[in-house]
């Protein structure tokens, strides 16, 4: 079972075309940063994402994300490899 960082609907983008959650919809909110690689989505659907940027509203901080190409696994399969080389 894949854990999100970040709930969110991976085909929900607004106008800056980018997928966006709230913050407070995140497990650990510390580790939504600019530039961080996150895991969004749910337990039916999961990606890889680049925290792009974090904005001030009425309902919350929203996050943007930017979805990686391809599947959660293969981004754990290159940690796994590049880790193993450390």
């Amino acid at each position: 079972m894949i854990v999100v960082d970040v709930a969110a609907d991976l085909n929900a983008e607004d106008q800056t075309g980018y997928v966006w959650a709230f913050l407070d919809e995140a497990r650990d909110p510390s580790i939504i940063t600019p530039g961080a690689l996150v895991v969004a989505g749910d337990a039916d659907a999961a990606a890889v994402a680049v925290v792009v940027d974090m904005v001030a509203h009425p309902n919350g901080t929203v996050v943007h994300l930017d979805i990686l190409p391809g599947h959660v696994d293969d981004y754990l399969a290159l940690a796994k490899r590049v880790h193993s080389m450390a």
